[in-house]
């Protein structure tokens, strides 16, 4: 007869030697995950897009604003390149837990769209991790798009140009930014209150 060391059984069906302590329940099994590598992938794939005959438009703006509630025109589009974004990886990744995306065309309205759906809602003193989406204090929005690793964030943002400048007149893609953290008015993460 087999004998295992002590804190350890011996399977009579296996004959593999398991432990004899109950494995402890996760009280935290049901925390949600979100796949937010597939929303920074397609966040990062936009770069590059332009708008296209004048200020606020071209076929990339107006993809971009259908994902929103509002009717496309000639309007900043930076939060309606967040709802597209979303609106993608919700699409591809049917199998994460579900909520309701955002459609709103106000880069503020995030942070009300995000304490909805029960997401949270960090300061401006919090580190930035790759998914997060940044509401900066001049009602701008982008997309986290790596983890903090000093006082700037990189991000991807629509309705921006490559010089740091945000608004309805000098934005004109989808660029990747590097921001100072001081510009930041919260992030939203897709984690669970």
């Amino acid at each position: 007869m087999k004998y295992a060391p002590r804190g350890l059984r011996l399977s009579t069906t296996t004959n593999k030697v398991t432990s004899s302590k109950p494995k402890p329940i996760n009280k935290r099994s049901n925390t949600t995950s979100y796949p937010v590598a597939g929303l920074v992938k397609i966040a990062l794939g936009e770069v590059g897009c332009h708008e296209e005959g004048g200020n606020n438009r071209g076929p990339q703006v107006v993809k971009y604003q259908k994902a929103t509630w509002l009717k496309p025109d000639a309007w900043p589009w930076c939060a309606a390149f967040v709802c597209w974004c979303i609106m993608v990886w919700q699409l591809k990744y049917p199998n994460m837990p579900n909520f309701e995306r955002p459609e709103t065309a106000s880069a503020f309205e995030f942070e009300s769209w995000a304490k909805r759906q029960g997401f949270k809602i960090l300061s401006d003193i919090c580190q930035a991790k790759a998914g997060d989406i940044c509401i900066f204090d001049f009602s701008h929005i982008g997309l986290v798009v790596m983890d903090q690793v000093d006082q700037y964030i990189e991000t991807v943002e629509g309705n921006t140009n490559g010089l740091g400048t945000r608004d309805s007149i000098s934005g004109d893609g989808v660029w990747k930014k590097r921001r100072h953290r001081s510009l930041v008015k919260c992030f939203a993460r897709f984690e669970k209150v």
